[in-house]
């Protein structure tokens, strides 16, 4: 059952736990594989989800799961935003697995759990499974334990895994003074064994991961823990996790995300339907009907109502659909567009049946009780959604995903498609160039320093990029992405392979990191995402540097700031943003949409050139 179609406080049971370390090394992610491999074994949907920024262990997550994998992250995204994510993305699994981050309590602050993996624990309420390295100690082992329950006695540490033990007697020893001291107890056990080290984390790893040389390590861990680890008692911590329940609708907000000031916040009359509800507290006007033979759940905007849109938003296009009755004035994806923005209402798409015209905002995300906007469902990001039809059909975003560019929050494709994308993949180390139907293109993050001459021998792909930027297509770029886009990039071996040259800059490669951390981005004036002012949160991690020509002016895309202060960083010139911060487009969604709309103004202007 869909559980949208139902009332969004009904409990939702989902059996989950947390696996977290007392630090980065203790052996969370092996434990976190094993499980899950084990789990799958017995028949179980396992639902894996990663803490944090993290792109590498999502990608284990989902070669032994065979599920997307996502990133739940209490600062890049509200906690609300979070929960609801997390609700809809574990809906069809039987279980949940929370991969940690760090230790238990490392976040982005030193005194407060912000971002921390016990902060999703808290925030999701689930059950911690503690993972121990107990090499060259016995007792002392739970003191660390210890420890850990007591720095924040209300987060639940059910149990605890043992790893690195040296015999079976050194993991009797360690059991029993956690059990005696602690409380909890202490329900397997892995020993050193070198066949459990995974590869150091760097750029050959997901290729490996896509090549299956990972699968023996997978089925190593998946062993061992069977033979030594309570896996029932496990799935009796996870089913006795409390229910769990969706954020109220006023809890949802998105940043960015309200009502004008002065809105009106009184529900509209029983027969009005909740999808009208923010544009009638918007525009004043309170008509509305039903079109004969509709659901009752789609709403049309009568002449009156549609009248008022135009006068609020500015926006003057409307028709009536072909075969329509004479009253139902269909809301064109401009519109809708607008209306988005002046309301706050962010969700529209086809209702079942409806004739292709007839774009209308459904009540789940529609204004509900007072004018508030619910968050969005996951969706199948390759499925055009808001806003298309026969009359102006989704526009299409290049996405470029395979072994050099593979670095994406699933929820970002996902927002991307619920704000009216069609999303291509192509892949530029298989020597594709950018797909002839693309309105626009999304380099993400990955390893293109390792394929930088195969890279460097696409001309399909370096051309098309030149060719985009050229005629003003909109073009965002992070990290990897944005390397790609500069005039060369040096490799580590000191190679240089020339690049697309959009950006005036040179990568050049570094033998230590030269970033690493949150990020959160103040646009410098308006851009491919944001408004002047307006921000977006992300997170930063590479070894290059980009070097830019002093000749030549340089055009920053934002302000951004870490742990070290604010800086100048990234590029935007017309329709080409790109900088290295990996962004969250649920740190303010306004940003989905503003992306996806300047793929559709390109898209509309090359048809009214071929027009001409």
């Amino acid at each position: 059952m869909n559980e949208q179609s139902g009332p969004e406080q009904r409990p939702r049971l989902r059996p989950r736990f947390v696996v977290a370390g007392t630090g980065s090394g203790s052996g969370k992610t092996t434990v976190t594989l094993g499980l899950l491999r084990a789990f799958a074994r017995r028949g179980l949907t396992v639902q894996a989800f990663k803490c944090g920024p993290d792109y590498i262990d999502p990608a284990y997550h989902a070669a032994v799961t065979g599920r997307t994998a996502r990133n739940l992250d209490s600062w890049m995204t509200s906690g609300e935003y979070m929960l609801e994510y997390f609700l809809r993305s574990s809906e069809t699994a039987d279980l949940s697995v929370i991969e940690g981050v760090m230790g238990l309590y490392d976040g982005k602050e030193a005194a407060a759990l912000t971002g921390s993996t016990a902060e999703i624990a808290l925030l999701t309420g689930s059950p911690v499974l503690l993972v121990v390295d107990v090499r060259s100690m016995g007792r002392s082992a739970a003191a660390i334990v210890l420890g850990f329950q007591q720095l924040e006695p209300g987060v639940n540490i059910a149990a605890v895994i043992v790893n690195r033990c040296g015999s079976a007697s050194h993991y009797r020893t360690v059991k029993a003074a956690i059990e005696a001291a602690c409380g909890i107890p202490v329900i397997g056990w892995l020993a050193r064994d070198q066949g459990l080290d995974i590869p150091e984390r760097h750029l050959g790893l997901l290729p490996a991961v896509e090549r299956g040389e990972l699968e023996p390590l997978f089925d190593r861990a998946a062993d061992l823990l069977e033979a030594g680890t309570d896996l029932d008692g496990l799935l009796q911590i996870a089913a006795a996790a409390s229910v769990m329940h969706y954020p109220a609708a006023g809890e949802m907000m998105p940043e960015g995300e309200i009502l004008p000031e002065g809105g009106s916040t009184e529900e509209s009359p029983p027969e009005k339907v909740p999808a009208a509800r923010n544009i009638f507290q918007v525009t004043g006007a309170q008509e509305a009907q039903e079109l004969p033979g509709k659901l009752p759940a789609t709403s049309a905007l009568s002449p009156r109502i549609a009248a008022k849109i135009h006068q609020v938003t500015g926006v003057q296009e409307t028709q009536e659909p072909p075969g329509e009755p004479p009253g139902a004035a269909a809301l064109f994806p401009r519109i809708a567009a607008k209306i988005h923005q002046v309301t706050g209402a962010q969700e529209a798409q086809e209702p079942p049946g409806e004739l292709p015209g007839a774009a209308a905002l459904f009540p789940s995300v529609a204004a509900m009780g007072a004018g508030i906007i619910q968050c969005y469902p996951s969706l199948d990001s390759t499925a055009p959604q808001a806003l298309a039809s026969v009359y102006d059909p989704a526009p299409v975003i290049a996405v470029a995903q395979d072994a050099a560019f593979n670095f994406y929050y699933a929820d970002n494709l996902e927002l991307l498609a619920r704000a009216g994308a069609r999303l291509a993949l192509f892949s530029p180390l298989s020597g594709e160039g950018i797909p002839p139907e693309a309105d626009g293109i999304y380099l993400g993050g990955g390893f293109p320093e390792e394929f930088a001459a195969t890279i460097a021998g696409n001309p399909a792909f370096l051309n098309g990029l030149r060719a985009a930027a050229a005629a003003d297509m909109p073009l965002y770029a992070e990290c990897g992405g944005y390397m790609v886009l500069a005039r060369s990039l040096t490799d580590r071996a000191g190679a240089v392979h020339e690049m697309a040259g959009i950006i005036p800059a040179h990568t050049v490669m570094q033998d230590r990191r030269t970033a690493l951390g949150y990020r959160e981005v103040t646009a410098r004036a308006d851009c491919l995402l944001l408004k002047q002012g307006e921000r977006l949160r992300g997170h930063e991690f590479h070894y290059s540097l980009m070097s830019y020509s002093p000749s030549e002016p340089r055009l920053y895309a934002y302000d951004s700031s870490g742990r070290s202060g604010s800086q100048p960083e990234g590029y935007a010139r017309g329709n080409v943003m790109a900088a290295y911060a990996h962004i969250h487009l649920a740190s303010h969604i306004p940003a989905a949409f503003r992306l996806v709309e300047a793929c559709r103004s390109y898209r509309r202007s090359n048809e009214d050139m071929l027009r001409s």
